[in-house]
């Protein structure tokens, strides 16, 4: 009887959850443009008193040129200080206020989020304002920013999943912006100064092209005239002349191997993948339903076949990364050295099947329960919604995503997910990294493509073939 009562409660949960899934609609909010250029938004949430913010701006790591890291440096000095709030004074005012907020540097883009009380919105949003506009660049703080930073790259040659995402990207991506590599690399953070970030903010930390999502406790019609005086101070800067991202990729015409050797290593890390989708692809749901049946949960076939019927590792994955104008699809796993060819075999069996197959409508029931039910959670709390709002902005997508979301998805047709399977996984000349011990793996790479090997030391280059 006990047994049946759990039954009954876990199916009114599971019923009560995708009910919620389905009604879920974004809250209202505004949207307006300040004469600078600087586009804002404001969302009104009054169940707790606090306020959430995030800004977003064109300063991310494909500006970097041919200084990598610079974007990523400079975003972290801008709390090294400002002239109203030395280092220890903008310490010291959050942590009395249990306030938060971090900066940070995209591949594409920059950023700042925060989190306050709301009684506190007027010296927050002055930091906010001061970090953007004013910030000094000490030098003394950059300095030691720049040696924990060697610190970090030379510890990261040591572990392949450290060192493997930064050279699929120039793998796929080649001389294109998109290869950069955000954290810098030993020899481009090594000659970085105080100067190159300054020059680089004044340059990329400028209001047109921008956007401030606020979301929380206030009343709009005070918010929308205290920001207004505030960031409309803020200089409109000249226009990127050239939008790089939007440059060509170029295609592989064969399949090709990087094979990274780690001398000491007793398993291989390896990546398979291949261009991918941008952000505001209009079959953007539709592909996350089927790559979520394909690699993007614990229940998937990869991980089911990989990990689950043969044990040849303990995860394996696919995801699309969506950037603004391109983006790469991989499959990603780890496996012993002496299992690495039946590894890499199983995932493209999996792959082909894929194509081969296709999903049956109980497979896709799941998928679409799964996406559902993992949707509304990702925009609960005040600070995933500003979240949202600049992703809005900065992709280029607007509240139909979230509103017909759930229509979206339950309108996946088993042929539409055929096509989406023959149009966006790809199955061909597709690219491979592959981090292990050489010796031992060398000729079972040489099966998959054309090889060329590396030292884990090795430093990206522009293009690896």
């Amino acid at each position: 009887m006990k047994g049946l009562q759990y039954i009954t409660v876990f199916c009114l949960l599971l019923v009560s959850t995708l009910t919620t899934a389905q009604d879920y609609k974004l809250p209202p909010y505004q949207k307006f443009t300040l004469k600078n250029g600087l586009t804002v938004y404001l969302m009104e949430q009054h169940e707790v008193p606090m306020i959430n913010v995030s800004v977003v701006l064109p300063a991310g790591a494909i500006y970097d040129g041919d200084k990598a890291g610079l974007a990523a440096f400079t975003a972290t000095a801008l709390k090294h200080g400002t002239q109203k709030y030395p280092k220890a004074k903008l310490d010291e005012t959050l942590d009395f206020m249990g306030a938060s907020v971090n900066s940070y540097a995209t591949k594409e883009s920059a950023g700042i989020s925060a989190s306050f009380a709301a009684k506190d919105k007027q010296p927050v949003f002055d930091i906010i304002y001061e970090l953007l506009t004013q910030p000094t660049f000490n030098a003394e703080e950059f300095a030691k920013e720049k040696q924990r930073a060697l610190t970090r790259l030379a510890q990261a040659k040591e572990s392949p999943r450290s060192v493997i995402g930064s050279q699929f990207d120039k793998l796929i991506y080649g001389d294109h912006v998109y290869g950069n590599v955000t954290g810098g690399t030993t020899s481009s953070v090594t000659v970085l100064d105080v100067a190159d970030l300054k020059k680089f903010h004044a340059a990329n930390y400028v209001p047109n092209g921008s956007a401030i999502a606020v979301v929380g406790d206030f009343n709009s019609k005070e918010m929308k005239a205290e920001l207004t005086k505030l960031f409309g101070n803020w200089k409109k800067g000249n226009s990127q002349s050239t939008n790089f991202a939007s440059a060509p990729i170029a295609t592989a015409n064969e399949a090709n191997v990087l094979l990274i050797n780690k001398e000491d290593a007793k398993e291989t890390t390896f990546i398979i993948g291949s261009k991918g989708v941008s952000r505001n692809n209009p079959d953007f749901v539709a592909i996350d339903v089927v790559n979520t049946l394909f690699g993007g949960r614990f229940t998937s076939m990869l991980n089911d076949e990989l990990r689950v019927n043969s044990g040849l590792t303990y995860g394996a994955r696919s995801s699309f990364s969506a950037l603004k104008n391109s983006g790469s699809f991989s499959i990603s796993t780890f496996t012993a050295s002496n299992t690495t060819e039946a590894a890499i075999d199983k995932a493209l069996d999996v792959v082909n099947k894929l194509h081969t197959d296709g999903v049956d409508e109980q497979m896709l029931t799941s998928a679409k329960n799964y996406v559902k039910g993992q949707f509304p959670p990702k925009y609960e709390t005040s600070g995933q919604l500003a979240g949202l709002l600049t992703s809005m902005f900065w992709y280029n997508f607007n509240e139909s995503y979230i509103n017909n979301f759930q229509k979206n998805v339950d309108d996946l047709t088993l042929d539409k997910a055929r096509e989406i399977i023959k149009k966006y996984f790809p199955k061909d000349k597709l690219q491979f990294v592959l981090v292990g011990k050489s010796a031992d793996i060398r000729k079972i790479a040489e099966k998959y493509g054309k090889v060329k090997e590396i030292q884990i030391t090795d430093e990206p280059k522009k293009k690896a073939f």
